[in-house]
């Protein structure tokens, strides 16, 4: 599932599921939120419904905004770029006033 094509087919709660599977259980669960402003939040709460063609659905609740998306959860989203910071040079000493 790619989360930056509106084409690509929805995750499955079976999906969710096997991927859930393979973490640790006892792990915290966020929603990562806006990919040009990656914004972590609590997860609220788990509520089933129906689509207008009675199809099943599923939401999950968006709780307290939380913070930042850390980099390289935005990274792995791709919701980002990997970054390098620039080296740095050696930094010239000032000079004395007057001089």
């Amino acid at each position: 599932m790619d989360p930056q094509n509106p084409d690509t087919p929805e995750l499955t709660v079976g999906e969710l599921i096997d991927q859930l599977s393979a973490l640790d259980r006892s792990a915290t669960v966020r929603l990562a939120v806006n990919p040009f402003f990656p914004m972590a939040h609590r997860v609220a709460g788990v509520v089933g419904a129906r689509d207008e063609k009675g199809m099943p659905l599923v939401f999950l609740a968006d709780g307290d905004q939380l913070g930042h998306v850390p980099p390289d959860v935005a990274v792995r989203l791709t919701w980002q770029e990997p970054t390098v910071a620039p080296p740095r040079g050696r930094r010239r000493a000032a000079r004395p006033t007057g001089q």
